[in-house]
């Protein structure tokens, strides 16, 4: 009898399966899925190795020391999701204008005039517009009281209030005008230049200020100035209220940091693309190398300094020169990041689109064996490296039943989506892709501007629904969910994640429809993208349509849709794909470590 784990080491977790085998049968006694620690492949790993094995050992009613071998997946030669950054090009300070857009202002309309403190207004000289300019210190009433005495000499055609007054000095005033507070940076607002505010109705949005044209038209811009308000007109879009105050001449300077060009080098040719050109062409160029040996960036711009990162990152952590850090796959998606707009009074984002790149980089192969080496050191337990991390995959996803070779599967983990294919008479390939579930969470997290990537993470894994009163909630399918007890006050109003614990807000002014449309597109783009080419890169012919069945494992495969993403653009392929049991017992958990396992076992 022996006493077998395979212990499989994975970007976000490390599983284990325990089996016993005596003579030709193998018995499962035990599995575990612990958090891993540290990057995958490296030394780090060793503390939540340990833990795993000491969860799966207690299950099973046994101690550590009654385990005669310990065998883990072949981690070191390929690492994912060490460094994913959206790539775009930077603007230091872009516009000849500052903006902003507070959600509860005051009046409505547009209004146009030089900006003036409101303790100068005895001075300003009647016969030109003014808009009034606040801070903190000016209670409501005594802002309402001065503009009322004003505006007997005076054209006042607009006020900016530091404070959330707007709708209280708006009742006060006995000629209305469009307001505009929150300014919270008001000592930043340049008094004696022009200046326009708008205000839409409720359930409307502005349409001059978000518009370049019709800042033009407003300040009487030229073509040239006119290009450098469009970010300025682009982060005022979708906001009921703003104001736009040209700047002092020489106050705004513009300096860019360049995206970058991409080199792919390889077999049987390189090829070289520009980072603007967007992910389609990226993944186009990495796509017609056939065997890539390194990807790098161009020094000086946004994606040189992120390869270059990559390679100083992984040298430290695994004892190498960067120089012999190589890359060995890229995936780029089209995503959109908040950019705060420079010169900004509020701390104004403006949306921009970018590019999200992930990449798998390939270390010293000598790195699993030294790993497996320390950790039998420590446990006095022998430890060897099995086979490669894909092929295990298909071993512990034949588990699954009702399925049986040939057969493809997908290993959608965290850092990589892994693809491998068995055919009838036991051959097979496979292909380790970089971008899986972190960096669909990356995505979520810059599209929404999200603060923490454990908020993201939460918007990935689970099921959005609105607050609408304190008895009920709006799922966002649009079902109705009501309540005996009411509900938390903190979640009153408020879009929440449906967590297995309960309810979550989120801190972003979003609808639920928009929030979901941003996790379900980031899924897409790198779950269907990534399967679609894993899957092309295993079949036969280059053609998903030469594989019959598809078995998706991981844990990322144990979304609550990426599964049903995933077989549904499958589908059009002619392809039947769903998400593995393995085991009959594990779900789509536990493959590559039962994988471990079970060829152990065979081989004896």
């Amino acid at each position: 009898m022996t006493l077998v784990a395979g212990v499989d080491i994975g970007n976000a977790t490390t599983e284990v399966a325990l089996a016993r085998v005596v003579g030709n049968e193998i018995a499962f006694l035990a599995s575990s899925t612990i958090p891993t620690t540290g990057i995958k492949g490296t030394e780090a790993n060793l503390q939540g190795v340990f833990h795993a094995l000491q969860v799966a050992i207690d299950k099973a009613g046994l101690a550590l020391h009654d385990l005669d071998l310990i065998r883990v997946n072949e981690a070191a030669p390929v690492i994912g999701d060490v460094a994913m950054e959206t790539i775009t090009e930077t603007v230091i300070t872009e516009s000849t204008m500052i903006g902003h857009n507070p959600t509860t202002p005051g009046g409505l309309g547009i209004g146009v005039g030089t900006t003036v403190h409101i303790t100068d207004l005895d001075s300003a000289t009647p016969g030109e517009p003014w808009i009034v300019v606040a801070d903190a210190a000016h209670p409501y009433d005594v802002v309402a009281s001065v503009i009322n005495e004003a505006s007997k000499r005076l054209e006042i055609t607009g006020a900016i209030l530091q404070a959330d007054d707007g709708t209280l000095v708006h009742n006060r005033l006995t000629t209305k005008i469009p307001i505009v507070d929150e300014v919270r940076l008001i000592d930043k607002v340049p008094l004696g230049m022009l200046a326009a505010i708008e205000v839409a109705e409720v359930g409307r949005i502005v349409e001059t200020l978000s518009n370049p044209y019709g800042i033009a038209t407003l300040f009487k811009l030229d073509n040239e100035d006119t290009k450098q308000v469009v970010p300025l007109a682009r982060s005022l879009v979708g906001n009921r209220s703003a104001v736009v105050i040209k700047t002092p001449k020489g106050d705004v300077q513009e300096r860019r940091i360049p995206a970058g060009r991409i080199t792919v080098h390889g077999e049987p040719r390189g090829s070289e693309v520009d980072v603007d050109r967007g992910a389609e062409e990226i993944m186009d160029a990495v796509t017609s190398v056939r065997a890539v040996s390194d990807v790098t960036g161009e020094p000086g711009t946004n994606v040189g300094g992120m390869m270059e990162k990559v390679r100083v990152t992984m040298a430290q952590l695994t004892e190498q020169q960067p120089r012999d850090i190589r890359i060995t796959d890229l995936l780029a998606v089209d995503t959109h990041v908040p950019r705060e707009v420079a010169g900004g009074i509020a701390n104004e984002f403006s949306m921009e689109a970018a590019v999200g790149i992930a990449v798998m980089v390939k270390t010293d192969r000598l790195q699993m064996e030294r790993l497996a080496a320390k950790l039998a050191a420590q446990i006095s337990i022998p430890v060897e490296v099995g086979g490669i991390e894909a092929d295990m995959a298909i071993r512990g996803a034949l588990t699954t039943p009702g399925t049986a070779a040939p057969i493809a599967v997908l290993d959608m983990g965290a850092g990589s989506t892994d693809a491998s294919v068995m055919r009838a008479d036991g051959s097979g390939v496979s292909i380790h892709l970089a971008g899986a579930g972190n960096m669909v969470t990356l995505m979520i997290q810059s599209e929404l501007g999200l603060d923490t990537f454990d908020a993201a993470e939460d918007v990935k894994r689970y099921p959005l629904a609105k607050v609408e009163t304190v008895f009920n909630i709006r799922h966002e399918d649009g079902t109705v969910q009501f309540f005996e007890a009411p509900l938390p006050p903190q979640v009153y109003a408020r879009v929440v994640v449906l967590k297995p614990e309960g309810m979550v807000p989120l801190d972003i002014d979003l609808p639920v429809e928009t929030i979901r449309q941003v996790r379900i597109r980031a899924k897409q783009r790198v779950f269907v993208t990534n399967a679609i080419r894993a899957l092309r890169k295993v079949s036969p012919n280059d053609n998903v349509r030469d594989i019959d069945f598809v078995v998706l494992v991981g844990g990322s495969a144990l979304d609550f849709e990426i599964p049903q993403l995933v077989t549904s653009a499958l589908a059009d392929y002619r392809v039947v794909a769903g998400r593995a049991n393995i085991r009959g017992m594990e779900g789509a958990r536990n493959a590559v470590a039962t994988g471990l396992a079970l060829t152990w076992a065979e081989e004896q």
